[in-house]
């Protein structure tokens, strides 16, 4: 192995720790005060970075997968030359010195990212959010993906049905028993808050797409609707295995299936529609949150 390939080699992971120090400290880095909104809204767009400060857990799992999906590309491309290169510099005391320091690096930024997690917990404010929410919350304001799918009456819900009206718009399945009941519920909630005191014009819709289209079939749909207590103004929607999935494609809905139990991990998401049924803002829930939302849509 040539010293120009090992050195090169070397460049590449050294250009990926950087970057991935840069990548955390993006997301994770307190700022003093109220955070400007351009940072708001990026740490949102990339990270998931709801009011807790705190990605959700497909954020997590981009902050985690990148970089390591990184590294296992730079192995399978240069890892000979990589192992040459580290063996030949490790033999040195400066490199061996060097290397020592990166390991000292890496346990300080992990155990400051486990200090900044604890701080926000500490602070009282869950993932799902009722708290006042600041005046930055990133505004997505993009037109919603088409929809399609059936619904518990056995027609086709079209994403066009829910302009006139605010929408709330999530995703769960019947087997899920933490996430998905809880965030159905507050969207649920939400719903009867505004049909309480706002003009019916503004009273949302709640429409719960399946993440399940394998065991959430079109026929057990109503069953799932009444669990849900959606009433005529909510709408649960499955289908076909492949649209079902082509959808939470088009939503951005991430979301891993164990192919051996059917269970789903995903991050509770809801997105609040604006009358004219262009996605306003994304949220994790919370009754009160989504509330304050649909009054800013």
């Amino acid at each position: 192995m040539s010293a120009r390939q090992e050195n090169g080699a070397l460049l590449a992971l050294a250009f990926l720790a950087v970057v991935t120090v840069a990548w955390w400290a993006f997301a994770l880095w307190p700022v003093p005060g109220e955070p400007a909104a351009w940072l708001v809204r990026a740490r949102f767009v990339c990270f998931n970075v709801g009011p807790s400060g705190l990605p959700d857990a497909s954020g997590w799992l981009l902050l985690a997968g990148q970089p390591l999906g990184m590294l296992a590309a730079l192995m399978a491309i240069c890892g000979a030359a990589l192992r040459s290169g580290v063996r030949r510099v490790a033999a040195r005391p400066l490199g061996k010195a060097l290397f020592v320091a990166c390991g000292a690096a890496l346990a300080l930024g992990l155990a400051a990212a486990g200090a900044r997690v604890a701080s926000a917990r500490s602070e009282g404010v869950p993932f799902a959010v009722d708290a006042a929410l600041p005046e930055t919350y990133p505004r997505l304001d993009r037109a919603a993906p088409a929809l399609g799918l059936v619904d518990q009456s056995g027609a086709r819900l079209e994403a066009e049905h829910l302009r006139g009206r605010p929408a709330l718009v999530t995703f769960a399945f019947a087997h899920c028993e933490a996430v998905c009941p809880a965030v159905v519920r507050q969207a649920v909630a939400a719903q009867r808050q505004l049909r309480e005191k706002a003009d019916a014009s503004r009273v949302p819709r709640v429409v719960v797409v399946t993440l399940d289209p394998w065991r959430d079939t079109p026929s057990r749909l109503p069953a799932l609707a009444e669990g849900y207590e959606l009433g005529t103004d909510g709408f649960v929607l499955s289908g076909e295995v492949d649209e079902v999935n082509a959808l939470l494609d088009r939503w951005g809905v991430a979301r891993g299936r164990d192919t051996r139990t059917g269970e789903i991990a995903h991050p509770p998401l809801v997105y609040v529609l604006d009358a004219a049924g262009r996605i306003a803002f994304a949220s994790t829930g919370g009754t009160e949150a989504l509330v304050e939302l649909l009054g800013r849509t």
